[in-house]
């Protein structure tokens, strides 16, 4: 997966990015994803990347044909899309399968044993990235292989190219994800030069024949490894495990995978051979993606990144990030810098807006409120409402509020949370603040204001940290979602009946506290008091923002590197509760920061199958000093329609 800035890449399908010129130079982004030799001899191609690539006069050849032009269900693979084609020559039992670009270059391979492509076999784990297995049932060309995977992966299966260097060493690292040691000494590697055979890893220096469990084996190269190369690592029967290609000088000192076993390439600071990779990769250059790409501007004058803190394990029982792996820098750097902040950092806060979803909604703690729009990839300030974003007070014009969480009611209007005034931070100040979008005024005072600080006098220490502590987050549930699904109001212990409540509008209000992860049910009425209908439990130590997606039909609590970067989709019960449902984790290309906000675009966006997902980065940290993620507030990724 690759990162990048300024809408460079963390490489990735961005579903509601216009499309691009194909990009014939993209091939290494290019992954033969799925194959049948069951009669149709079907190939599926993959795009890893971000960009469309043409295959124009691409070919391919099997063990025993040289190589031959194919008819592919469309001339060009758009970013994060699928082209298929079916043999030119037919495909056998155990067989060789290579792509070729128009000029001969090697693109990707993959070989299989008798009857292991039947009736397919598919990556799984990731498209473009994962093991190769015998498909559990019919095959899925044209769609992602995960319906077709079996509900395990093989232990061979588990074994991934780690890291690999073209500086002279031309050392391979393998490593070993799987609960059982793995024998290796008949396996075999070849490069993408298809004149070249394979050789087996016993043969190279050191000899090797065993993986344990977690562990490592490296091994020199015999037949030399250079610039826009690959590896490609099958066992003994001649199946395709796994595979790396790099472009010029992304495995120098090395290309290494990020996270450890399981993520996607990027070029290494150092090299880390035998043990676990240290992931402090600056730019690169290797597929199949997951590269730190390019540059994207230096920091401005005073906007100093803040490192995560509060880094907590990933909880069990989560799930993998439905949607794709990718994922992308969506802002300039430095662009949130104020007058109050002008580290730049401190971004919260994000939602869509349902009316306009080309319109996303930022709250910087430091009271600030930006609305963004699009532009050439990236969401930037909309000047025709503030290039520089509006400064937002309490009642009266007074304060500052520490501005946490927003959502967008039904009404238009925006509500902030605050959870202390940054003029006397020692001090919590527990408030939703609605605020009307269509005022021209360059600093916003709010229509309402709701103060719910009472209820947690556990944050009324005189310490600035327990202030800190309050609503983190807010999202808006409608009433009829409510209604529909059947929850129990519990206030009555019936259900829940809008029209007890007439001054609330038509839907409620979810504050997520930092302090404990609970969720906050409250009805906002319009003479300026409000309704509390108690507390529900999400399961996470900690909440960070709130959304109501109505795509899944769950209301989404977010929890930053606190819980191990992870969102919990929480449904009403068959005895009208709400309830968590499936936790999901962030792709893991991401940087493990303080990521405190967490948008999903409505589904009239979708594209493919994908919508659009954002993530801020409260301490534009990035993946550090000097990474091209430093200094950045906003991620762009996809989550399924």
């Amino acid at each position: 997966m690759a990162l990048t800035l300024s809408g460079l890449l963390v490489t990735g399908m961005l579903a509601a990015q216009p499309a691009a010129a194909a990009d014939p130079a993209g091939y290494q982004n290019v992954r033969i994803n799925e194959v049948t030799s069951s009669g149709n001899d079907t190939v599926e191609l993959y795009n890893t990347g971000s960009t469309a690539v043409s295959i124009s006069g691409w070919k391919m050849s099997d063990d025993s044909f040289s190589a031959q032009s194919f008819s592919p269900s469309s001339g060009t693979i758009p970013a994060g899309g699928f082209v298929t084609f079916n043999s030119p020559k037919g495909l056998g039992d155990s067989d060789k399968l290579v792509i070729y670009t128009s000029g001969g270059t090697v693109v990707d391979r993959v070989e299989w044993a008798a009857d292991k492509a039947k009736p397919a076999m598919a990556r799984c784990g990731g498209d473009g990235t994962g093991a190769w297995v015998t498909a559990a049932s019919s095959s899925t060309f044209g769609a992602a292989n995960a319906s077709g995977c079996p509900s395990s992966i093989p232990a061979a299966s588990r074994i991934r190219i780690n890291e690999v260097t073209s500086d002279g060493s031309d050392t391979v690292e393998l490593y070993n994800g799987g609960t059982s040691a793995v024998s290796v000494g008949t396996w075999k590697y070849v490069d993408n030069d298809t004149s070249h055979s394979a050789v087996s890893v016993s043969s190279s220096s050191p000899s090797a024949s065993s993986i344990p469990a977690g562990g490592y084996v490296t091994f020199n190269s015999t037949i030399g490894l250079g610039d826009n190369d690959s590896v490609f690592l099958l066992d003994s029967s001649g199946n395709t495990i796994d595979s790396v290609t790099w472009t010029t000088g992304a495995a120098k000192p090395s290309d290494e995978r990020c996270a450890n076993g399981t993520g996607w390439f990027q070029t290494a600071a150092t090299a880390t051979l035998g043990s676990a990779n240290s992931c402090s990769g600056s730019t690169g250059g290797g597929t199949p993606t997951g590269q730190l790409l390019g540059g994207g501007g230096s920091l401005t004058s005073g906007c100093t990144p803040e490192a995560p803190s509060g880094t907590g394990s990933t909880p069990t029982g989560t799930t993998a990030w439905p949607g794709g792996l990718d994922v992308t820098i969506a802002d300039n750097v430095c662009a949130f810098t104020t007058s109050t902040g002008p580290e730049g950092r401190d971004v919260s806060g994000l939602a869509f807006d349902p009316s306009n979803p080309s319109v996303l909604w930022a709250a910087k703690n430091k009271n600030w409120l930006y609305k963004l729009v699009k532009s050439n990839g990236k969401w930037i300030p909309d000047a025709t409402w503030s290039a520089t974003g509006k400064q937002i007070r309490f009642t009266g014009g007074s304060g500052e509020p520490d501005s946490e969480g927003l959502t967008v009611g039904s009404n238009g209007h925006i509500y902030v949370t605050s959870e202390r005034d940054n003029t006397n931070n020692t001090v919590p100040k527990d408030t939703i603040l609605e605020f009307d979008p269509a005022s021209t005024a360059t600093t916003l005072t709010p229509v309402h204001q709701w103060d719910m600080t009472s209820q947690f006098p556990q944050l009324n220490t005189g310490s600035k940290d327990d202030a800190n502590l309050g609503f983190e987050g807010v999202g808006y549930v409608p009433d009829s979602w409510l209604t529909a699904n059947g929850w129990v109001d519990p206030l009555t212990g019936a259900a829940y009946n809008p029209a007890n409540y007439p001054l609330h509008g038509s839907g409620l209000f979810f504050a997520g506290l930092e302090y404990d992860g609970s969720l906050h049910v409250y009805g906002l009425n319009s003479d300026g008091t409000f309704t509390t209908f108690g507390t529900i439990a999400t399961g996470k130590a900690s909440v960070m923002d709130v959304t109501y997606d109505a795509g899944t039909q769950r209301l989404v609590a977010t929890c930053d590197n606190t819980c191990g970067e992870t969102h919990t989709f929480m449904k009403i019960n068959a005895s009208g509760a709400i309830v968590p449902d499936v936790t999901y984790t962030n792709p893991a290309v991401m940087p493990t920061d303080n990521l405190e906000g967490f948008a999903i675009a409505p589904t009239s966006t979708c594209v493919s199958g994908f919508r659009e997902a954002v993530w801020s980065d409260d301490g534009i940290y990035g993946f550090g000093s000097a990474s091209t993620s430093y200094g950045h507030a906003l991620y762009s990724g996809t989550f399924p329609c």
